[in-house]
Protein backbone atom coordinates (compact mmCIF):
# COMPACT_ATOMS: atom_id res chain seq x y z
CA UNK A 1 0.00 0.00 0.00
CA UNK A 2 1.42 3.38 -0.99
CA UNK A 3 3.02 5.24 2.23
CA UNK A 4 3.07 1.82 4.62
CA UNK A 5 6.35 2.85 4.85
CA UNK A 6 5.57 6.20 6.34
CA UNK A 7 3.69 5.58 9.88
CA UNK A 8 1.82 8.44 10.74
CA UNK A 9 0.31 9.55 14.45
CA UNK A 10 -3.22 9.10 15.04
CA UNK A 11 -4.89 12.61 14.52
CA UNK A 12 -6.15 14.44 17.74
CA UNK A 13 -9.10 14.71 19.49
CA UNK A 14 -10.33 18.08 17.95
CA UNK A 15 -13.28 20.25 19.89
CA UNK A 16 -16.05 18.06 20.86
CA UNK A 17 -18.48 20.45 19.04
CA UNK A 18 -17.35 19.06 15.63
CA UNK A 19 -21.14 20.13 13.57
CA UNK A 20 -22.41 17.35 11.66
CA UNK A 21 -23.11 19.88 9.41
CA UNK A 22 -21.93 23.16 9.71
CA UNK A 23 -23.85 25.54 7.68
CA UNK A 24 -26.34 26.22 4.75
CA UNK A 25 -23.78 24.73 2.35
CA UNK A 26 -24.74 25.91 -1.64
CA UNK A 27 -24.13 21.71 -2.51
CA UNK A 28 -27.11 19.59 -0.68
CA UNK A 29 -25.30 17.04 1.78
CA UNK A 30 -22.40 18.53 2.40
CA UNK A 31 -20.99 17.77 6.20
CA UNK A 32 -18.10 18.09 8.31
CA UNK A 33 -17.04 15.47 10.58
CA UNK A 34 -13.55 14.92 12.66
CA UNK A 35 -10.87 12.90 10.58
CA UNK A 36 -9.89 9.59 11.68
CA UNK A 37 -6.97 7.16 10.85
CA UNK A 38 -8.90 5.03 8.44
CA UNK A 39 -8.97 8.54 6.54
CA UNK A 40 -5.69 8.50 5.74
CA UNK A 41 -5.57 7.03 2.06
CA UNK A 42 -8.27 9.70 1.06
CA UNK A 43 -6.26 12.32 2.37
CA UNK A 44 -3.22 10.69 1.07
CA UNK A 45 -5.19 10.73 -2.33
CA UNK A 46 -6.06 14.00 -1.97
CA UNK A 47 -2.57 15.42 -1.38
CA UNK A 48 -1.56 13.72 -4.99
CA UNK A 49 -4.29 15.59 -6.41
CA UNK A 50 -2.77 19.16 -5.01
CA UNK A 51 0.89 17.86 -6.45
CA UNK A 52 -0.36 16.48 -9.64
CA UNK A 53 0.37 19.42 -11.48
CA UNK A 54 3.24 20.29 -9.91
CA UNK A 55 4.98 16.51 -10.24
CA UNK A 56 3.94 15.91 -14.08
CA UNK A 57 6.21 18.93 -15.29
CA UNK A 58 9.31 16.44 -13.49
CA UNK A 59 8.94 13.78 -15.89
CA UNK A 60 9.99 11.49 -13.14
CA UNK A 61 8.73 7.47 -13.40
CA UNK A 62 5.10 7.09 -11.07
CA UNK A 63 6.83 4.75 -9.02
CA UNK A 64 9.06 7.52 -7.98
CA UNK A 65 6.23 10.33 -8.20
CA UNK A 66 4.68 7.89 -5.73
CA UNK A 67 7.36 7.48 -3.60
CA UNK A 68 7.92 11.13 -3.18
CA UNK A 69 3.97 11.96 -2.53
CA UNK A 70 4.17 8.95 0.18
CA UNK A 71 7.27 10.85 2.00
CA UNK A 72 5.66 14.39 1.44
CA UNK A 73 2.32 13.92 2.25
CA UNK A 74 3.68 11.99 5.82
CA UNK A 75 6.00 14.87 6.48
CA UNK A 76 3.19 17.05 6.42
CA UNK A 77 0.22 15.54 7.99
CA UNK A 78 3.04 14.74 10.85
CA UNK A 79 3.36 18.35 11.36
CA UNK A 80 -0.13 19.36 10.88
CA UNK A 81 -0.76 17.00 13.56
CA UNK A 82 2.18 17.78 16.07
CA UNK A 83 2.39 21.85 15.53
CA UNK A 84 -1.44 22.12 15.61
CA UNK A 85 -2.38 19.17 18.35
CA UNK A 86 -5.30 21.52 19.28
CA UNK A 87 -6.54 22.09 16.04
CA UNK A 88 -10.04 20.59 14.16
CA UNK A 89 -9.11 18.13 11.30
CA UNK A 90 -12.34 17.65 9.41
CA UNK A 91 -13.27 15.54 6.22
CA UNK A 92 -15.61 17.31 4.19
CA UNK A 93 -18.22 14.81 2.94
CA UNK A 94 -21.00 15.02 0.78
CA UNK A 95 -23.51 12.55 2.10
CA UNK A 96 -21.13 9.58 2.78
CA UNK A 97 -18.27 10.30 0.10
CA UNK A 98 -15.42 12.20 1.25
CA UNK A 99 -14.68 15.10 -1.21
CA UNK A 100 -11.95 17.40 0.93
CA UNK A 101 -10.24 18.54 4.02
CA UNK A 102 -10.46 21.47 5.81
CA UNK A 103 -8.36 22.34 9.33
CA UNK A 104 -8.96 24.89 11.66
CA UNK A 105 -7.54 26.04 14.72
CA UNK A 106 -9.75 27.76 17.10
CA UNK A 107 -6.86 29.23 18.96
CA UNK A 108 -7.28 33.24 20.59
CA UNK A 109 -6.95 36.24 19.51
CA UNK A 110 -7.01 34.76 15.71
CA UNK A 111 -8.38 31.76 14.38
CA UNK A 112 -6.34 29.66 12.10
CA UNK A 113 -7.02 28.22 8.99
CA UNK A 114 -4.56 25.63 8.45
CA UNK A 115 -5.27 24.40 5.40
CA UNK A 116 -8.77 23.73 3.17
CA UNK A 117 -9.02 21.21 0.07
CA UNK A 118 -11.19 19.99 -1.93
CA UNK A 119 -11.33 17.20 -4.49
CA UNK A 120 -10.79 18.91 -8.28
CA UNK A 121 -14.54 17.71 -9.27
CA UNK A 122 -15.75 19.46 -6.17
CA UNK A 123 -13.96 23.12 -6.57
CA UNK A 124 -15.48 26.23 -7.77
CA UNK A 125 -18.86 25.09 -6.31
CA UNK A 126 -19.05 27.71 -3.21
CA UNK A 127 -18.09 25.22 -0.65
CA UNK A 128 -14.55 26.65 0.53
CA UNK A 129 -17.03 30.10 0.82
CA UNK A 130 -19.46 28.02 2.91
CA UNK A 131 -16.64 26.83 5.05
CA UNK A 132 -14.87 30.40 5.52
CA UNK A 133 -18.61 32.12 5.65
CA UNK A 134 -19.07 29.02 8.83
CA UNK A 135 -15.85 30.01 10.27
CA UNK A 136 -16.33 33.57 10.24
CA UNK A 137 -19.71 32.72 12.48
CA UNK A 138 -18.08 31.12 14.60
CA UNK A 139 -15.43 33.97 15.18
CA UNK A 140 -18.61 36.41 15.76
CA UNK A 141 -19.91 34.47 18.19
CA UNK A 142 -16.67 33.94 20.25
CA UNK A 143 -16.17 37.29 22.31
CA UNK A 144 -12.32 36.39 22.47
CA UNK A 145 -11.17 36.08 19.12
CA UNK A 146 -10.35 39.40 16.91
CA UNK A 147 -10.16 37.40 13.39
CA UNK A 148 -9.38 34.37 11.61
CA UNK A 149 -5.68 33.95 9.70
CA UNK A 150 -4.70 31.85 6.92
CA UNK A 151 -2.13 31.31 3.97
CA UNK A 152 -2.29 30.94 0.22
CA UNK A 153 -0.65 30.38 -2.34
CA UNK A 154 0.79 33.09 -4.98
CA UNK A 155 -0.26 31.15 -7.91
CA UNK A 156 -3.76 29.99 -6.45
CA UNK A 157 -5.30 33.23 -8.24
CA UNK A 158 -9.22 31.76 -7.45
CA UNK A 159 -8.40 31.15 -4.05
CA UNK A 160 -7.01 34.34 -3.71
CA UNK A 161 -10.58 36.02 -5.34
CA UNK A 162 -12.29 34.36 -3.06
CA UNK A 163 -10.41 35.20 0.47
CA UNK A 164 -10.61 38.75 -0.95
CA UNK A 165 -14.07 38.61 -1.87
CA UNK A 166 -15.21 37.40 1.88
CA UNK A 167 -13.71 40.52 3.16
CA UNK A 168 -9.70 38.89 3.84
CA UNK A 169 -7.09 41.19 3.35
CA UNK A 170 -2.98 40.77 2.50
CA UNK A 171 -0.90 41.46 5.71
CA UNK A 172 2.55 40.12 4.59
CA UNK A 173 3.81 37.96 1.38
CA UNK A 174 6.22 35.78 1.76
CA UNK A 175 7.20 33.88 -1.66
CA UNK A 176 5.61 32.04 -2.65
CA UNK A 177 2.77 32.61 -0.26
CA UNK A 178 0.49 35.66 0.55
CA UNK A 179 -0.80 35.68 4.71
CA UNK A 180 -4.33 37.04 4.84
CA UNK A 181 -6.31 38.00 7.70
CA UNK A 182 -10.20 38.26 8.55
CA UNK A 183 -10.99 41.00 11.11
CA UNK A 184 -13.63 40.47 13.61
CA UNK A 185 -15.34 44.06 13.00
CA UNK A 186 -16.33 42.51 9.80
CA UNK A 187 -19.19 40.63 11.49
CA UNK A 188 -22.02 43.22 10.49
CA UNK A 189 -21.35 42.25 7.13
CA UNK A 190 -22.06 38.58 7.54
CA UNK A 191 -24.40 37.02 5.55
CA UNK A 192 -26.36 35.12 8.61
CA UNK A 193 -29.28 33.84 6.66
Amino acid sequence: MPGASFPLPAFPSGQPDAPARATSFAVPDIRLRHAEASDLPFLRQLYGTLRAQELAQTGWPDDLQHAFLDSQFAFQHRDFVTSYAAADFYLVQCGDEAIGRYYLLRQRPSYLVIDIALLPAWRGQGIGGDLLAWTQQLVARDNQATGIDLHVDERNIAAQRLYARLGFQVTTHSSPYFAMHWPREQTSQLNTA
